[in-house]
Order: C-alpha cells, then sequence, then structure tokens
C-alpha cells in the first residue's frame, strides 16, 4: 500500500503542476479532492486548504488558516523530527511521510476546537513542490491520505455493543438510545454519521451474519437456525436473507458447504 502511493507521487505531482498553469483550475482540483490537501507559499504560510482539510478537524472557516499557519514554524512539527525532512519540499524536493499521527491537540488549540470528535488520526503525508516557467518556487503542496482514524464516539461503541449483547431479541430503538444516554433523533442521527448505516440496519446485518454462522451447522435445520437466532423462518426475515445475500438460507447453505 505504502508502496503503491510512492508510485503515484510523480502522477500527481505532475497533475498539479499542469494545472497551476490555470488558477481556476487548480483551485477546483484540490476543492474536489476528497484528501485533505494544503498549499503554502515559499516562506511556508497557508494560502490555500480544501474544505476536506477543514472538515476532519472541524475547522469552521478556512480564514482561520490561511495567512496565519506556518508549516516552517509548527513547533509540532519540530517536536516530532519531521521539520528537516518538510524544508527539502521547499527546496525543490518531493518529500512522503508514511503513516504520521497528527498532533491533534496542537491542532485544537490552535483554531480553538473543542468539539471534534477526532480521538487519534494518521495518515501518509506527501509534500512537493509546484514551479513557475522560470523553475522557481512557487508553492508547496501538502496532501494527507488518512490511513488510520479513531473517534471518541463511546455511545457509538456502547451502542454497538448493546445491540450485539441484545441481537435476539426484537430491536428497540428507543431502548438502544436509552442505554447510551442519548434522545431517540440524536443517537439515530450520530450512529448513521459514524457507521454509515442506521442502527436498525446495524441490527439487521448482524442478524444475518449470525444466520450465516448457525446455517454452516449441519446439524441444525433451516427452521432451527432460525429458531437459534430468535426468528421465526416462515416470517419476513428469510426474504430479507434473499434480499441481503442474493441467496436464500437453503440455497446459502448448499454454496457454503
Amino acid at each position: 500500500m505504502i508502496d503503491d502511493l510512492k508510485d503515484q507521487q510523480p502522477g500527481i505531482a505532475e497533475s498539479f503542476q499542469a494545472a497551476f498553469q490555470n488558477e481556476e483550475l487548480l483551485e477546483q482540483i484540490i476543492e474536489l479532492c476528497p484528501f485533505q490537501i494544503e498549499v503554502f507559499s515559499p516562506d511556508g504560510i497557508s494560502v490555500l486548504v480544501n474544505q476536506a482539510a477543514l472538515k476532519e478537524f472541524n475547522i469552521p472557516s478556512a480564514d482561520m488558516v490561511i495567512g496565519k499557519y506556518n508549516l516552517l514554524k509548527d513547533p509540532s512539527i519540530q517536536a516530532m523530527g519531521y521539520m528537516n525532512e518538510v524544508k527539502k519540499a521547499f527546496q525543490g524536493e518531493t518529500v512522503f511521510f508514511s503513516d504520521i499521527r497528527a498532533p491533534l491537540d496542537d491542532v485544537f488549540e490552535r483554531y480553538g476546537i473543542n468539539d471534534c470528535d477526532l480521538e487519534t488520526i494518521y495518515h501518509d503525508i506527501t509534500l512537493f513542490p509546484i514551479k513557475d516557467s522560470h523553475d522557481k518556487l512557487s508553492f508547496v503542496v501538502a496532501v494527507l491520505y488518512p490511513r488510520r482514524v479513531y473517534r471518541k464516539l463511546n455511545e457509538i461503541i456502547q451502542a454497538k455493543e448493546y445491540i450485539e449483547s441484545h441481537w435476539q431479541e426484537t430491536f428497540d430503538v428507543n431502548k438502544t438510545a436509552k442505554a447510551v444516554g442519548l434522545s431517540r433523533t440524536h443517537f439515530s442521527r450520530l450512529f448513521k454519521k459514524h457507521t454509515g448505516m442506521t442502527p436498525h440496519d446495524y441490527y439487521i446485518s448482524l442478524k444475518i451474519n449470525k444466520l450465516k454462522e448457525k446455517l454452516l451447522d449441519s446439524n441444525l435445520s433451516v427452521s432451527q437456525t432460525f429458531s437459534a437466532c430468535g426468528l421465526d423462518y416462515n416470517g419476513y426475515f428469510a426474504k430479507v436473507f434473499k434480499e441481503r445475500t442474493g441467496l436464500s438460507p437453503s440455497q446459502y447453505r448448499k454454496s457454503a458447504r
């Protein structure tokens, strides 16, 4: 994975260099990129930051960053021992960092952020120069690829644990929300935002996985596997199983064997 990213760097840098001839196009590329991107002047001052970067750290406005943050004067980079490598990008080299833990405490303090749910995030980072027609440094672009992201959502972790420990019961979103101390509306919105699925969908997926496990037990009939999962084989869940897996329970058992 790391080698693949390194191999892609020359092409990425060339694309930015080509787009540099059209300032509007360059800004569009940066803004539409799903990865975090920040552009610095030759003296290290931020001149452009995309929405992906602002959103990741819950920074309300680019005005808090642009013209104010200086990469070459960041004490956290100096403390981590990366400053000499960072400076190479401002001397015309492309620099790649692998699996770097972001100094979140420093970031949050710098921008006064107190409502971000990030706990830890690791990036692969590429810094590369953009030069003008006279081969003079115009900008340095930083592209951050998130590798591992950990969030502080204890409520979501607790909700998953609650659902997993009550998977044989009929799902009740009110009980689940109450178990983690949130209102139903806030819980459902938070769960969907950070898992990509509703609490009920998570419960259904869990049920299906349990059924798949039980179906591998040849000592149980298909109807018995449903009973073992607290379900009625003649109920609607057999239909749900086929919709989610593309196979009926009997067909799944045969294919698994």
